[in-house]
This record gives C-alpha cells, structure tokens and sequence, in this order.
C-alpha cells in the first residue's frame, strides 16, 4: 500500500532498552478527506527519513500491522499500526491542460478521416 501527502511533523528517534528504536512522521494525506496519520519506521528504516524535510510532498510505502493485548484485568484489547518501509519524493504530474489540449488535437485531426 501507499500514502500521498505532505509531511507535517518528524518525531525524534525513540530507544528502547531491548534495543527496538523507532521514529513517527506525520502525513497529511492528499485526498478528498485529508487524513493526518501517524508512520511509524522502525529499526533500520528510521534512517529513511534523513533525507526529507517538513512540507514535503511524499509517497511513503507502508504495511498495516495489528496485535492483541490483554490488560492486567484480563480484558482483550486491539492496536493498529502504520509502517513504512520506503520513503520518496513523487514525481509531479503533468500539467493536465497541456495533455488535454494535446489529446484533442489528436482527436481532431481523426475528425478530419473519412471514416
């Protein structure tokens, strides 16, 4: 899966005593609904995001994770998790009117076919 938007904050690189590092970015998304979501990169994937600064527009390629906890009182709970594990700068689209008005000189000049 993948996500487009603008990245909007970066967390710093969190340790933990087993080892486990991970760091968050915040994503707002490019869509009809933006969404502001939480990215988790964890372990060597945390350097990915060295090369990108806040208000960038970015594709990150993600994993979505879940897992069960259970409470001290015994009760189950469920978590859910973003992943990404590659992070890039998406290639603009071409300006639309310059393809439309080159389609429609191609859809012309079939106008002019005698068929």
């Amino acid at each position: 899966m993948e996500i487009l938007g603008i990245l909007k904050k970066i967390f710093d690189i969190k340790h933990f005593k087993n080892g486990f590092k991970k760091r968050e970015i915040l994503v707002l998304t490019e869509e009809q609904y933006p969404q502001n979501l939480l990215i988790e990169f964890i372990q060597s994937k945390v350097k990915l995001i060295e090369n990108f600064s806040i208000e960038d527009r970015i594709k990150i390629f993600i994993n979505l994770k879940g897992r069960e906890w259970i409470t001290p009182t015994g009760e189950k709970k469920y978590f859910n998790s973003i992943q990404g594990w590659k992070i890039e700068k998406p290639i603009e689209p071409v300006n639309k009117i310059q393809n439309s008005s080159s389609t429609n000189s191609a859809i012309d000049e079939f106008d002019e076919l005698p068929f």
